[in-house]
Formats: structure tokens, C-alpha cells, sequence
């Protein structure tokens, strides 16, 4: 794809670098190593500190514009330059952030915050020329940028949490403000097209998300592994099924199978499963390793039997590309996007979500 020799890009991303969201970054570099301008801003710093980042994540930081650590006097900077310099754009973007939220206090609060981040990266856009805005999981903000600046915005949609509540997730007038929308799979554009008008569905591509295959090399080949390694990588919510997948391990322990299940990643939900894992004394075949960068992960992968993954919603997990990269033999739930990756007993396994036999 030849790069446009008049468009300077930025792309907006709620958390970059992130670990879970290394794909954004590969995304990005890629495009650039094309020749494409592209400039980042992150609504949130990093994830992590910079010692736990790799090379690519630290030189990427180094070149983010990170919109919260601003601060409040740039916040207020913002609402009166462009109060000051456009004023009619500035009421018609703050009462577009106030209509929508459909006189829902709570909304409304919440879109005054949304509708000051878009003034910081609008007026961030203005000063570095920047004319069209691309997002991953900042669609709301990058709304607000698009009816309050002269610019235009396209947006990536994942999924599937999107679809749970489009009508409050504001996915056709997303899609109405965008010049083109991208969808991971198949599966979500169909409910991309499901919740907006069919003259807008010309717009809506499905670009598949990848890996690096120089990274993630085949593993070597163990024949009688002891223990059997078992790994799932993602944050620890209920989304993600891990309380399913600790209780099929330890139906395995029952059957006095010798196996170990790796836990990586981090989130809200670590304390409950520690407690689950310490109710069903597997402690000793259940290792949380917590966040781990990308080249960690690989060093674990290398060690791995078989790569798990319950979830109960996903849209196409990079996690399973990397492991089914590196020779991996795949199991996951039957769900949403899935199916387009791994096709059940010739890619890997697809079971019955919420099913721990």
C-alpha cells in the first residue's frame, strides 16, 4: 500500500504501549516502515514502568503525546483557546458531547471529560498539522475531535464488548462520522453492519490483525513433557473465563495428570482467582506470572504444551496467532471471531464456551 503524500496521520490509543495491545504498536511501526507520517497521542501512560518495556515500547514512549499527564492547567489551556479561536466549533462539539448522552447525568459527567480530551488532541492535531485521526479504544473521544475540529477520523472496532451496548456505545454515529471503519473479522462486521444504516456499510473493512512471524518462531518439540505446560495469556477479567479453565485443570489433577497451568497477565479479577486456586490446592500446578512483555512472553511460549483460552467474548485474540506461530497446539472457546482463526480439529480445538470437561 503506498502511503498518501499529503495526509499526516495521528492515531489516538486509550493505554500505548500496553501489553496486551502490542498489535496497535506492530500496527503503527509497520505503517511508518511504509512511509506513512504517523504521529501517536495516548490518553493514558503506559502500562508499565519503563524497565519492563522492550526496546520498540521505550522508543515508542519517547514519542507519545500523553494527553492526561497534561494535567489540569493544560486541560484549561485548551477550553479557552478553542473557545477563544473558533467558538462556534466549540459550542457545536460540547453540545453534540451533551445531546448524545440522552440526558443521562452519569453520561454527561463522563462526556465533559471524553469532550476535554478531544480540545487537548484537537489542539495537539492543530500545532503539529495533523489532519486525519485513526483510534483503537478511544472511538467516543475521537467522535468529539471530529465534530469540534476541521478534521477527518476513521476508527478500528475490536470487539465484542462494542456490541453489548451499541446504542450506548454510539456505533452508528461513529460509523456516520467516519470516512472508513475497520472490523477485525468477519463476525464484527456483520454487527457492525447490524447497528448502522445500510448506506454507511460501503465504508466498513475487515483488516485482519497479525503478528510477527521473525518473533514468534517455531518452539521446539517436547514428546513426553513433564509437567504438561499449559498457558493463557489476557487480562484477568470475568470475560476471560479463567475460573472455567482452573476447574479443567483441576478435573486433569483429579485424573492425576501432571500438568501446569501459566497465568499471564494482570487485573482486577487476580485476587478471586488466587483464592479459587487456593480453595482447590492447586497451588502447586497454578503459577500467576503476572504482566510480561513481549519478548518474556516468547522465552514462555518456548516452554508451553498447549495454549488454553476460555473465554465467554473475544474479538480474534492475538494471543492465539502468537502461540499457533511459534507450533503451539491451540484450545479456546467456540465464539465470536474464533472460528475464523482456528477452523475446530485442523487448526486447533474449539470447545463449548462455560464447558471446564
Amino acid at each position: 500500500m503506498p502511503p498518501p503524500s499529503n495526509i499526516r496521520t495521528a492515531y489516538l490509543i486509550s493505554v500505548y504501549p500496553a501489553f496486551n495491545h502490542t498489535f496497535i504498536l506492530r500496527e503503527i511501526r509497520g505503517l511508518r516502515a511504509r512511509g506513512f507520517d504517523i504521529h501517536v497521542a495516548s490518553i493514558s501512560n503506559s502500562d508499565r514502568a519503563v524497565e519492563m518495556l522492550t526496546d520498540e515500547e521505550q522508543e515508542e514512549q519517547r514519542q507519545t503525546f500523553y494527553v492526561k499527564a497534561t494535567g489540569i492547567w493544560a486541560a484549561f489551556v485548551a477550553h479557552l483557546a478553542v473557545l477563544m479561536t473558533t467558538p462556534m466549533n466549540y459550542v457545536r462539539g460540547l453540545w453534540y458531547a451533551i445531546k448524545i448522552a440522552r440526558l443521562d447525568l452519569p453520561k454527561i459527567v463522563a462526556h465533559l471529560f471524553y469532550f476535554t480530551e478531544a480540545l487537548i488532541v484537537g489542539r495537539w492535531m492543530r500545532l503539529n498539522h495533523l489532519t486525519h485521526l485513526h483510534t483503537h479504544f478511544s472511538s467516543t473521544v475521537v467522535l468529539f475531535v471530529a465534530k469540534t475540529f476541521p478534521v477527518t477520523i476513521s476508527m478500528t472496532i475490536h470487539g465484542s464488548a462494542e456490541f453489548e451496548n451499541a446504542r450506548g456505545f454510539y456505533i452508528k454515529e461513529k460509523i456516520a462520522a467516519s470516512k472508513f471503519v475497520v472490523a477485525i473479522s468477519n463476525f464484527g462486521r456483520s454487527q457492525l453492519m447490524r447497528y448502522s444504516d445500510g448506506g454507511e456499510w460501503s465504508k466498513i473493512e475487515v483488516a485482519p490483525l497479525g503478528i510477527n512471524p521473525e518473533r514468534f518462531t517455531l518452539r521446539a518439540f517436547e514428546a513426553n513433557p513433564s509437567p504438561f505446560e499449559i498457558i493463557c495469556v489476557g487480562t484477568l477479567s470475568g470475560v476471560k473465563g479463567f475460573q472455567v479453565l482452573i476447574h479443567a485443570v483441576k478435573r486433569l489433577v483429579d485424573e492425576n495428570r501432571n500438568v501446569r497451568l501459566r497465568i499471564v497477565g494482570d487485573g482486577f479479577e487476580r485476587s478471586t482467582l488466587e483464592a479459587l486456586v487456593h480453595d482447590l490446592k492447586l497451588q502447586n500446578q497454578v503459577v500467576f506470572e503476572g504482566w510480561r512483555n513481549q519478548n518474556q512472553l516468547v522465552e514462555l511460549y518456548k516452554k508451553t504444551d498447549v495454549f488454553a483460552l476460555a473465554s465467554f467474548a473475544e474479538g480474534v485474540p492475538v494471543v492465539l496467532m502468537e502461540a499457533m506461530a511459534m507450533g503451539i497446539p491451540c484450545v479456546a472457546s467456540r465464539i465470536t471471531g474464533i472460528p475464523e482463526l482456528i477452523r475446530d480439529e485442523v487448526d486447533g480445538l474449539l470447545v463449548t464456551p462455560a464447558d471446564d470437561a
